[in-house]
């Protein structure tokens, strides 16, 4: 089957052209800067034939035409008709309690994605938007949601479940749901594959590490806890999100600088984290260059990302009762050798063991042969994961 797959932001979307049963992406590409001048379409043909788009591209339903159009052209196309397209996948980041797994996108879907709005209010309207461009465009193609929650969705009532009145649960469906969730499923069967074992005989922890960060305990194939919550501001330090903190420290700040509920969520989710510690950038590569250069707020920011992912790769193992793998995925987890080291520095206790060579080296397993924990740097592929579940759900409907 031939799945086209979104993932649609507030001013991009990013796409990848799969042939399900081969496994390989034959497009990829992404639509920047939507609704702002200098929009450009940047895409990528499996071999290696590339192209840029630059366009006045008002909103997503004009991006989607930009990547149809592309997509059908003579010299950098792969398909010849809109009808090669069998299904489209959509990334979606709060499914809410309602999915537990992937769906066939209906009317009704689309209304309990807008009804979860208030749940991830950065994300699900981009999701939406997208989903309707398509409609509107590929009508009578099927399309399908893959929910960022869904793999988290099976954790137990002690995992997700916070120190409130329960009625509040019950009532505003206030718990932990988790993020990055095709991506954490995505590398631990990988782990689990390289390490030639079955992922339901496993304990692994699994760190998303890029502008948003979280990790997830994946025991025995499922997850049972992770470090997102509510909403993705929860967990670790992050690009411009805090992570982790005192809940009466909001209410101080809102009092002191006669903040309003808007004001406070966009001090929290855009100005901290890296960026707010740092005071010079929320892209690690920058911080590692000011760290290189003696910058001591830099080094704070650093010191204080790697001690959280510490701290919860300790936490995780004990609620494991164990660990066979730590896996780094993400941006920063596949690409910064010096996170990892630093991660791993003194964790021996816990019987892991980096190899230097090979981290720097960058390879898939990376630690030391007297390691008992299996340390695994793993590229995500979210996006297989997103085609491969709209090809199962299409193919299950038109039987």
């Amino acid at each position: 089957m031939k799945v086209l797959v979104l993932n649609s932001g507030s001013s991009s979307i990013k796409y990848q052209f799969f042939d399900t049963e081969k496994k390989i992406a034959l497009a990829k590409g992404l639509v920047d800067r939507i609704g702002m001048s200098g929009a450009v379409l940047s895409h990528q043909r499996y071999d290696g034939n590339n192209i840029k788009i630059a366009g006045e591209i008002l909103d997503h339903q004009i991006a989607v035409e930009y990547v149809l159009g592309v997509m059908l052209s003579k010299n950098h196309g792969v398909i010849d008709d809109k009808k090669d397209i069998d299904a489209v996948g959509h990334r979606v980041v709060h499914g809410g309690e309602t999915f537990s797994g992937s769906v066939f996108i209906t009317d009704e879907v689309v209304k309990v994605l807008q009804d979860n709005i208030e749940l991830a209010p950065l994300h699900n309207p981009p999701n939406i938007k997208g989903i309707q461009a398509c409609q509107r465009i590929l009508p009578d193609t099927p399309q399908c949601g893959v929910f960022d929650t869904a793999f988290h969705s099976h954790m137990p009532p002690k995992s997700y479940l916070y120190g409130i009145p329960y009625e509040l649960y019950k009532k505003y469906k206030i718990r932990r749901y988790g993020f990055h969730g095709t991506s954490h499923l995505y590398v631990s069967q990988r782990a689990a594959a390289l390490l030639n074992k079955d992922v339901k005989d496993l304990k692994i922890i699994t760190a998303h590490l890029g502008n948003g960060c979280s990790m997830a305990a994946v025991k025995n194939g499922q997850s049972m806890d992770t470090t997102m919550g509510f909403t993705p501001l929860e967990g670790l330090l992050m690009g411009t999100r805090s992570g982790d903190l005192d809940p009466s420290l909001i209410l101080f700040i809102m009092g002191k600088e006669g903040l309003t509920v808007g004001e406070a969520n966009t001090l929290l989710n855009k100005h901290s984290g890296l960026i707010g510690i740092s005071g010079e950038s929320s892209d690690m590569r920058e911080i590692l260059t000011a760290v290189k250069d003696n910058q001591q707020r830099a080094k704070w920011a650093f010191e204080i990302f790697c001690y959280r992912i510490k701290k919860y790769v300790g936490a995780y193992a004990a609620a494991m009762g164990g660990l066979d793998a730590l896996v780094f995925t993400g941006g920063i987890g596949e690409n910064s050798k010096e996170i990892r080291e630093e991660v791993c520095k003194e964790m021996e206790f816990l019987g892991i063991h980096l190899d230097d060579l090979k981290n720097q080296n960058s390879d898939e397993i990376i630690s030391a042969e007297n390691s008992k924990v299996s340390v695994m740097r793993i590229p995500t592929n979210e996006e297989l994961v997103i085609a491969l579940d709209t090809a199962k759900i299409v193919s299950e409907i038109q039987k």
